[in-house]
């Protein structure tokens, strides 16, 4: 028998809902995101748009640009590939596992997010510092210095600092975002696969990782974006000299205090281009990883 129109399900723009009020909180989402996100960032298109092409290539191809944004960027994808590692490991131990002292070192993961930066920047410094506890361990006539060479090896006011710092900053961006999807995963799954005559690293690589990949890649982009605009704790520990542990961010202020207002618009920009691309990269990976081990779009 031939459908009729009116056996079509009708087109709805919303899901039916038991709960009312979908026209006003969608309005309320829209002039949030637009207020607090989308308007700012238009203002710096609009304002990068404005110096011209030339201008603008002359601005971002400076020497000490693109140092910075080097340092900025990889220095951001160190650390947050740091953190997918260990994150992962310490959100595993916090909740497979039993032992003293659990819920001091689960609470203890929060604290770079209640630590102001500034703080966290000088505590990293008198660390790292060539006389501080650790630095000294690595400066010339420490315990570690042989195995750098005669100079030893310099952490604070280096690109190796900013890395530290990073690494602080971002990794409970990780740690959180794994942890409840660890906590959710049924560890009988482990058990049937050792069962089945799985090895351990089977068992890894085969059920373990498959299920928390998109959790992990998403607290890899949280960590990786957080890292790129961190400021406070980094300007410390960096020693901030030009073309070598100057970063982006610092910059920006620097032109800024210059009064030269097209270079820190024009760094900025690039730091907006190159910050979407990357985040818009993993978030098509982890689409994908979605849809490969079958957990949804």
């Amino acid at each position: 028998m031939a459908s009729t129109t009116a056996d079509r399900p009708a087109f709805h723009f919303r899901q039916p809902s038991v709960v009312p009020g979908f026209g006003l909180s969608l309005g309320v989402t829209l002039a949030y995101l637009s207020l607090i996100v989308l308007l700012p960032l238009s203002a710096l298109a609009v304002r990068a748009a404005g110096l011209g092409l030339s201008d603008f290539l002359a601005l971002a191809g400076d020497r000490r640009v693109v140092s910075a944004l080097t340092l900025s960027f990889g220095a951001s994808l160190v650390s947050a590939v740091v953190n997918a590692v260990f994150g992962l490991l310490l959100a595993w131990v916090l909740v497979r596992y039993r032992f003293p002292g659990k819920r001091l070192v689960d609470a203890a993961i929060d604290l770079p997010f209640a630590l102001p930066t500034a703080v966290a920047g000088i505590a990293l410094t008198s660390l790292y510092a060539p006389n501080g506890w650790v630095g000294r361990l690595f400066a010339p006539g420490g315990l570690f210095a042989p195995l750098f060479g005669e100079g030893g090896l310099r952490i604070a006011y280096s690109p190796l600092g900013v890395i530290v710092a990073l690494t602080f900053v971002s990794l409970p961006f990780v740690v959180r975002t794994v942890q409840p999807v660890l906590e959710e995963m049924d560890g009988e799954l482990e058990q049937a696969a050792a069962t089945l005559g799985a090895g351990r690293l089977q068992t890894v690589f085969r059920v373990v990782l498959p299920t928390v990949t998109p959790a992990l890649l998403t607290g890899f982009a949280l960590a990786l974006a957080r890292s790129i605009g961190e400021y406070g704790s980094v300007i410390f520990i960096a020693g901030n000299i030009p073309y070598v542990s100057e970063i982006a961010p610092l910059l920006i202020v620097i032109r800024l205090e210059e009064f030269n207002y097209a270079g820190a618009t024009a760094v900025a920009a690039l730091m907006l281009v190159i910050s979407f691309a990357i985040l818009l990269a993993i978030n098509v990976i982890q689409t994908w990883s979605r849809r490969r081990y079958g957990l949804g779009a």
